[in-house]
């Protein structure tokens, strides 16, 4: 699947110029009704970025096409849960990419951790990991209540560069806004979050 993704970047310059560009909200509206064109446009559009956001987090290659795969999987099954009111669909699909990486890092450790326990498990002392598990998902679940509490303009912001992997420059060049903005908007952003959660300055 993921061979479109080199083929369809060389093949770029034979791309007439005079075709209308379709917004990637567009198309995710087309792909919740089953148009697997629109699909295939969004999949060319925006697999490269997807790609590059699990690379940076996964490392290894292999894995990396697989959770691309996957990621895309879940657009083609999920587009008719876009909300457009709530942001891009930029950020939707990269918050998607990267919180299926790290549920990849996860699962991989756990499975590491697993064969590590078995391996020692005479000799090692009982670790409570539901308890871990536990605080693990409440801890998640206070972010996810304090980003709620950040306003629109913040949170795409923080999504952006925090989730989605990007620089601040990249940033203000897909929201198109000045890059002090986008320091300003993160810096506010991050403000609250500490503020939220109860984190010491």
């Amino acid at each position: 699947m993921l061979e479109r993704v080199v083929s369809a970047s060389e093949s770029s310059e034979g791309v007439e110029p005079s075709r209308p560009v379709t917004s990637r909200e567009d198309l995710l509206g087309r792909v919740a009704a089953g148009d697997q064109a629109a699909f295939g446009e969004l999949y060319d559009d925006i697999a490269p970025r997807v790609l590059g956001l699990i690379r940076r987090l996964l490392i290894d290659h292999a894995q990396s096409e697989e959770v691309a795969q996957e990621v895309f999987l879940e657009i083609w099954q999920t587009a008719s849960r876009f909300d457009a009111s709530r942001g891009g669909a930029s950020t939707w699909i990269l918050t998607m990419a990267h919180r299926r990486a790290v549920d990849r890092i996860r699962s991989s450790q756990s499975g590491r951790d697993r064969d590590t326990k078995i391996g020692i498990r005479d000799i090692a002392p009982e670790y409570d990991h539901v308890s871990e598990a536990v605080e693990i998902t409440i801890e998640h679940e206070r972010v996810k209540k304090a980003m709620t509490r950040l306003t629109e303009l913040q949170r795409q912001a923080v999504t952006l560069a925090y989730y989605g992997g990007y620089s601040h420059s990249e940033v203000a060049s897909m929201l198109s806004i000045p890059i002090g903005t986008v320091k300003t908007r993160l810096r506010d952003g991050m403000i609250r979050l500490r503020d939220e959660l109860g984190v010491a300055s």
